[in-house]
């Protein structure tokens, strides 16, 4: 997975584009790029064509972060079958999924 993160339109945002699937295998990596706070992150999920449970849970426990921490997080472009994985674990209930980055108004 290749990891690119490019600062947003607004003060303190960034945009994390991710290429590649999220899985256990690439985990850490994530995890360490997501620990650079900001203000507003977008992950920009347009190219990862499949995430596993981990990946899943990572942004979960990213989510719960930037709650407590009065941050906000935002997901863009995901496809299908990662919006499947979202649906069914009803993560798309909690966070702010949105159709592309442009949608941001980043």
């Amino acid at each position: 997975m290749k990891l690119t993160t490019v600062p947003g339109q607004a003060a303190d945002s960034r945009i994390l584009k991710l290429e590649g699937p999220l899985t256990l295998s690439n985990l850490f990596d994530f995890q360490a790029e997501l620990r650079k706070d900001a203000a507003t992150t977008i992950l920009d999920l347009s190219d990862v064509p499949y995430m596993d449970s981990a990946g899943m849970g990572a942004i979960i426990n990213y989510y719960v972060a930037c709650q407590k921490g009065g941050r906000k997080l935002l997901v863009a472009g995901t496809n299908y079958r990662v919006m499947e994985l979202f649906k069914l674990t009803k993560v798309d209930q909690l966070i702010t999924l949105i159709e592309s980055v442009e949608a941001a108004g980043e």
